[in-house]
Parts: C-alpha cells; sequence; structure tokens
C-alpha cells in the first residue's frame, strides 16, 4: 500500500471527488488505482470564507514500485506504514495451574479497561477491582446528583465503570508520542465495541457519553469472555507490602486478595487511595496542575468565529477551539476539555464540595459550547506547610483542591448549586445578579455571585487575575469570547493528578516491585486516548514480567 497525505479538496466536494483527485495527484490512469481508503480525513478553516478539507489515504496502486520511484522525493507519497497491534505473547492453558495469584487491575476507568483487555487478551485472567458500580447504574446515581442534588460518594463522574471519561466529550486524540500506533488500537477496539467507523479516520474522533456507556459494557463482556473478571463495589483500602514487592490489596469489606501484579489505574480522584498509599511508603511526588472555571457561549457563535459562512455544515459539525494567553503576572492561562455543543457538568466525588466539569453527546447539538478556562500552578503554589523550598508533600496538592471546591460549595449556597457569574460582570469587578442570552446548562443549578470577592474569591488572587486580563485577550482570536452574557461557573480543580506515582522505565513503581501506576491517577495521561495507550503499555510490561516466569 502507499500513503498519499495532504491531498485537499474544497469543502463541499462530491462524494465521488476524491478518486480523481488521488489519480491526478499521482498522475495515474484510473484503472492502475486497485482501490483506496481513507486513513485520516481534517479539514484547514484559516481561510473561513473557503475551508478545505485535507485527506490522507492509503491506495492499491498496480505499479506501486514506479510510483515511489517517481515521488522518491515528495515526503507526502511514502509507503502505508503497518498501523496494526502487534501481540506481545500469551500464557499456556496451564498457566495457573500452579495457583498462583492472577493480576489485579484497581480501577476500571480507560486505563483500567485497556490494561485489563490486554492482560486478558494474553491470557493472564486479570482481576478488575473497581470502587464504583457498573455504568448503567453509576449513571443512575450521576443523575441523582444532577437531578436531586444527592451525592453518592461512591458512584458519580468520577467513580464507576468507564471512569471520568465516561461524562466527557469522549475525545479521541492526544497529542502523545505513538511510534506503535497504540492510538489505532484504542480506536480499532472502541470500533469492534460498537462505536462508530468513523472515529477511525476523522482528525478530531469522539464518542459521546449516551454511546460509551454501552461501549464500556461490551468491552467488559469481552474481558470476561477471556477469562478476566470485573468486581463492582470494591474499595481497596490497603496494600500488602513485603521486601518491597506487592504481594496483595485488602477491601474495604476486609477481605484480601493476593497477587504480585497490580496495576493502579486509580484515576484523579481517588484522594482516600492516594492517602493510603502514601502512608504505605508509595513513592510519589507533588506535581502541577491547574485550577480556573467552565465559560459557556452560544456554539452559534463558536461556529461562526470559527468556521464563517460555513459554520453549520455538516462535514464540519460543531466547532471547537484552543486558546493560551501568557498573563502579565507570569501565569499562563488556555482553554481545557473543551465540549462543543455540550453542557457543564457537576463532577465532584466527596460531599460539601463543588466540582464542575464538561460533557457532550455524539451529536453535539445542545445549544452552549463550554471550555475549562484555567491557570496553571505548581507544587510551590499549593505547599501546605508555609515554607518557601525545600520538597512539597505529594498530599499537598489534595489539600489545595479541597479548600476551594469547598469555597465554590459555599459560595454557590451550600446545595451543590455551583457559583456563577457573567463574564462582563466579573471583568469589571461586580456581582451578578441577573442572567443575560446565555442559559447556563450546569445542573443542579447555577447561584450567581462574585466569583472574585475581596477576601473570598472562589480562586487565589493571581488565577483571579490571570483569568480576568486573558478574557479581553482570547477575544481577539474568537469574536465574542468576553461577550458580556457569557457564563463563568466555578470550579475546575481536577484538570489532572495532584501528583505521580512515579515509576521506572519497566512501568513499575521506583520502590514497589510489582505495583504498576498507570493512567491519569499516576501522572502519566491526560484523557481517554492516551490513558488508554498508557493502559496497554503496562498492562504489557506486566504481562512479559508475567510470562517470564514461565521460563523460571
Amino acid at each position: 500500500m502507499l500513503r498519499l497525505t495532504e491531498l485537499r479538496l474544497p469543502l463541499n466536494h462530491t462524494e465521488d471527488a476524491l478518486r480523481p483527485a488521488v489519480v491526478a495527484r499521482l498522475g495515474i490512469d484510473d484503472a492502475d488505482l486497485a482501490a483506496f481508503t481513507v486513513f485520516k480525513r481534517s479539514y484547514d478553516a484559516r481561510k473561513k470564507s473557503a475551508v478545505v478539507l485535507i485527506y490522507t489515504v492509503d491506495c492499491e496502486l498496480r505499479n506501486e514500485a514506479a510510483v515511489l520511484a517517481q515521488f522518491s522525493a515528495d515526503q507526502h507519497v511514502r509507503p502505508t506504514p503497518d498501523t496494526s497491534y502487534h501481540f506481545v505473547g500469551h500464557a499456556p492453558a496451564d498457566f495457573f495451574a500452579d495457583q498462583r495469584p492472577r493480576p489485579l487491575v484497581i480501577g476500571f476507568g480507560p486505563c483500567g479497561i485497556f490494561a485489563a483487555l490486554i492482560l486478558a487478551q494474553m491470557g493472564l485472567r486479570p482481576i478488575v477491582l473497581e470502587r464504583g458500580k457498573e455504568v448503567r447504574e453509576r449513571t443512575k446515581d450521576t443523575w441523582g446528583l444532577w437531578r436531586q442534588s444527592v451525592l453518592n460518594p461512591e458512584s458519580n463522574v468520577q467513580f464507576g465503570e468507564g471512569g471520568a471519561g465516561t461524562f466527557s466529550d469522549g475525545k479521541l486524540w492526544s497529542q502523545i508520542s505513538d511510534p506503535r500506533h497504540l492510538t489505532r488500537k484504542v480506536l480499532t477496539e472502541f470500533v469492534k465495541a460498537g462505536a462508530p467507523e468513523e472515529i477511525l479516520f476523522v482528525s478530531k474522533p469522539h464518542i459521546g457519553t449516551f454511546r460509551l456507556v454501552s461501549i464500556v459494557e461490551k468491552m467488559r463482556a469481552d474481558i470476561e469472555a477471556l477469562g478476566g473478571e470485573i468486581r463492582f463495589q470494591q474499595r481497596v483500602t490497603d496494600v500488602l507490602i513485603e521486601d518491597g514487592h506487592i504481594r496483595g490489596v485488602t477491601l474495604a469489606s476486609g477481605a484480601a486478595l493476593r497477587s504480585d501484579h497490580v496495576v493502579l489505574a486509580l484515576g484523579h480522584s481517588a484522594r482516600d487511595t492516594f492517602t493510603m498509599l502514601h502512608e504505605r511508603g508509595v513513592y510519589m511526588e507533588a506535581k502541577p496542575f491547574s485550577i480556573g472555571y467552565r465559560i459557556e457561549h452560544p456554539q452559534g457563535l463558536i461556529d461562526r468565529a470559527r468556521f464563517g459562512p460555513s459554520a453549520g455544515n455538516e462535514i464540519l459539525g460543531a466547532a471547537d477551539y484552543k486558546l493560551v494567553h501568557h498573563a502579565s503576572n507570569g501565569r499562563a492561562v488556555y482553554s481545557f476539555c473543551m465540549c462543543p455543543g455540550g453542557t457543564v457538568v457537576a463532577a465532584t466525588s466527596e460531599p460539601g464540595r463543588v466540582v464542575t466539569n464538561g460533557m457532550s453527546q455524539y451529536s453535539r447539538n445542545e445549544r452552549n459550547a463550554n471550555a475549562g478556562i484555567v491557570v496553571g500552578i505548581t507544587p510551590q503554589d499549593y505547599r501546605q506547610d508555609g515554607l518557601t523550598d525545600g520538597p512539597v508533600s505529594p498530599l499537598d496538592g489534595m489539600a489545595f483542591q479541597r479548600f476551594w471546591e469547598s469555597r465554590a460549595y459555599d459560595l454557590g449556597g451550600s446545595t451543590y448549586a455551583a457559583p456563577g457569574q457573567l463574564v462582563g460582570d466579573f471583568i469589571k469587578g461586580r456581582p451578578s445578579t441577573a442572567l443575560g442570552s446565555v442559559q447556563p446548562s450546569y445542573k443542579p443549578g447555577v447561584h450567581l455571585t462574585d466569583l472574585a470577592q475581596t477576601g473570598n474569591g472562589s480562586l487565589p488572587d493571581y488565577a483571579l487575575a490571570a483569568i480576568r486580563e486573558a478574557l479581553p485577550a482570547f477575544e481577539k482570536q474568537i469574536k465574542g469570547f468576553s461577550m458580556p452574557d457569557a457564563v463563568l461557573t466555578g470550579v475546575e480543580t481536577r484538570t489532572s493528578s495532584p501528583l505521580r506515582i512515579t515509576r521506572g522505565k519497566d512501568f513499575q513503581s521506583l520502590n514497589v516491585k510489582g505495583l504498576y501506576p498507570a493512567g491519569e491517577g499516576a501522572g502519566y495521561a491526560g484523557g481517554i486516548m492516551s490513558a488508554g495507550v498508557d493502559g496497554i503499555e503496562v498492562a504489557e510490561a506486566l504481562g512479559r514480567e508475567m510470562l517470564a516466569s514461565i521460563r523460571t
């Protein structure tokens, strides 16, 4: 196969225009093109009056060698790389005949799902321990918070089958280095589980919450069919470490499970588990993360700003954006987890705290666009000991998050409503008393206030100043971004894990052999795609370790 990149066609080209475009680009006869498939489709909207589609096409040619020779100096005509997943080994049928402990996977979010799937495909029969409920029961509990202000601390946006990624935009792209094409493995497994095939070729694939529910269930069934086991409502409360090696875990029920190989795919909100691991001496360190608000605009405003007269085109869909501003106080302000045509959701997992996040369905047809507008912070910003230098406790970031989440709960009226403010009022430093043209989507509701009130603001002063400066600056990139009626909803604190459970090149904890920190909670991923890839790589490393025991 031969791969042709940067094939540009008008946005409204006809369905049959791609084949003649390939033929013309390669300078071949139509009969010499035996077949072709679209590997990727993106768009260039820099010139709004003439948006173009950009294709990457894999071609089967009758005279491939001659064409490659002719285009030897053209970087856009190359042999198609092998993007298939190459398996790393399989356990023999009697691998567990001697009663050796099975591998454990703690957490069943995107990372845990793919770690368990790969281990199951290797014949290693993993046992998954998920503190939350099955995805459909979890969905009912999550709606309980959104509709009735009733929080279940063990079953919510953060905890349960599918992890935090289930209640998100379902974005399936990442900027991670991927020389082995493991992102393709992730996409392929999602399609096998019922995701639309277009995620294999669109430039920014997404699935959406409702579709993720059935996909997660199908992947669970696949793992079980391969000998894996998923146990719900099983919260790990302790780990057994002997001579620097993991030997098992204890559950909240008091039951103990022996295992010499444990994947920690906790997610970024398992604060009690992080505390327990720290107390047991598992090496971890504080890391940077970001805090801020959710901002909502009419989706049509974003569409027109990004696509001009092409706004509303079915192929382009709802427009997204990516913004960054370096404020005069040295802080970086940027858009995070942008959700076109989506909603702002209540994402807390602890009583008496308010946390926001964004979510979209596959259709992305809700009236508002939303995104996090967040400010980067460092461990020195959130250290709790009052010192100005030296190491920061890995648990200090959680204390910092909890403080601002509790403040948001109070500012919102102590009912799980979120504190909110119109952008125009926020910039001018006055409280909001009534909504304008933008109706916020956050449930249980938004309580208008002054997010930056003196002595009782919803974020640190440096973050408030940076965001207040950034919003008008973003207006220069997206007309209408600082519209007075746009709504800010607080607070967004869980952009990533506040700590890293550090691991070595073998993917194992630096000081506990057999313990494999993975995914967002361990500080090694950010989003569904990168978490899935990390789960694959961790499972491969664990699998090699277990299979090596056959030889010994």
